[in-house]
């Protein structure tokens, strides 16, 4: 009896998990590992951190999403190394052999090497950070109500956000509108005008990216709900008070989110020949990682050039999910004996929300902003969450904020100090 080939996915984010899906029951035998049991949706993370919605209504167990799945398997691990002369992944729960490896592990925070602003500021690109950004966050209010000196107070209320992309822009709108309607009604005894909300950006724009109809009006809300911004303006470092400037401005502030950039995650046993700026795996038009055999990356971590995006694709969901949908579907073909396709990216556009009734989106054609833009953001959003159950949670929550200008999660759990030995 023939023994089905391997494919080991590293990796359960967006490109991962939707390999891992258009892979289920077919003639393959499927793990996939990452360090996590779940997998989360990035771009809600700001609505953790701001108390919008719970961290299980964006995450989802994978062990739940294969719960009928004959050959896709699950393990929770740390990659530590793989040899790819001999097909050998190693991990913290023991070695994987594989026929065909496949890397989805992304992207993290990129300090561009400044340890002071890794030790100092917030990070949120994971679920545990948002957690803490949150516990940061209602902390800081908590702290300001017994504040007496003004000085030090101003220090507390400031928050500077460093990174004018979707990330930077979207949590900016929602600590404002914290400002705004929330923080009257939880502390009426205290006045939280000194709150200041600072978005700083090394571009000329914030959403450098977009249209310039969605940059010119993205700014206009922003500082239409009180927001600082300040672009062509590069954050020389942050000590855990002052936030220098190169420009030699400083920023007093406690609190100082970091959202300026990525840098891809590293596995030992891949060859420097195969790595290109912001630590990405080259790939061919199939995925195929350049000097290796039967490895393929895909997602944020892969860097594709072809002759519409000869700087690469940008890092987005749309570009994760398509390649995986290629690369399942070639997969598929291999069994076939047929020939394989390559990958090319379909532009569906991009949007960002900036508060209530704001937002901007750009389709390949045309783009506009405003509230019917932010209607499309909630429904594109909520489309893209996996399980119905999180949709309805989403939406509950969304339709409430919506009509009281509140929600109710603002619990801060503080974690415990506690050690067991076992």
């Amino acid at each position: 009896m023939e023994t089905k080939k391997r494919i080991i996915i590293v990796g359960a984010g967006f490109a991962g998990l939707t390999l891992a899906e258009d892979l289920e029951n077919t003639d393959y035998e499927v793990y996939l590992i990452d360090r996590n049991n779940y997998h989360q949706f990035q771009p809600l993370m700001y609505q953790v951190a701001t108390a919008r919605l719970e961290p299980a209504s964006i995450s989802f167990p994978l062990r739940k999403v294969f719960q009928r799945s004959k050959n896709v398997k699950i393990r929770i691990a740390d990659v530590l190394s793989v040899e790819t002369e001999n097909k050998c992944l190693k991990t913290s729960i023991g070695d994987f052999s594989y026929d065909y490896l496949v890397l989805a592990y992304g992207c993290k925070t990129n300090y561009f090497g400044n340890k002071n602003l890794e030790n100092c500021a917030f990070p949120m690109k994971s679920v545990p950070e948002a957690i803490q950004l949150r516990n940061r966050i209602l902390q800081t209010f908590e702290d300001a109500v017994v504040t007496k000196n003004p000085e030090e107070l101003q220090y507390i209320l400031n928050f500077v956000i460093v990174g004018g992309g979707p990330t930077g822009v979207e949590l900016a709108g929602a600590l404002s509108e914290m400002k705004k309607n929330i923080l009257p009604k939880d502390y009426p005894d205290k006045d939280f005008s000194k709150l200041t909300v600072y978005l700083l950006e090394g571009s000329p724009n914030v959403l450098n990216a977009m249209s310039d109809d969605s940059k010119k009006a993205s700014r206009k809300y922003l500082e239409d709900l009180g927001v600082i911004v300040k672009t062509s303006t590069v954050v020389e470092n942050y000590n855990g008070r002052t936030v220098s400037l190169k420009n030699g401005e400083s920023i007093e502030a406690k609190n100082v989110i970091w959202a300026a950039g990525v840098t891809g995650n590293q596995i030992e046993g891949i060859p420097e020949a195969s790595i290109t700026r912001g630590n990405r795996l080259i790939v061919n038009r199939f995925n195929e990682v350049e000097h290796l055999k039967d490895v393929f990356a895909i997602g944020d971590i892969a860097y594709m050039t072809t002759p519409k995006y000869v700087n690469g694709h940008p890092q987005l969901a749309a570009v994760a999910n398509e390649q995986a949908k290629v690369l399942a579907k070639n997969f598929k073909l291999q069994t076939k004996n047929k020939p394989r396709k390559e990958y090319e990216y379909h532009d569906k556009g991009s949007m960002a929300t900036i508060g209530k009734r704001k937002a901007v989106v750009d389709l390949p054609n045309f783009s506009f902003q405003g509230r019917f833009a932010w209607f499309t953001w909630m429904f594109v959003h909520l489309m893209l969450i996996l399980s119905v159950k999180n949709k309805l949670t989403i939406f509950v929550n969304w339709a409430f904020s919506y009509f009281s200008n509140d929600s109710t999660l603002r619990v801060l759990i503080k974690p415990v100090t506690k050690k067991v030995e076992n």
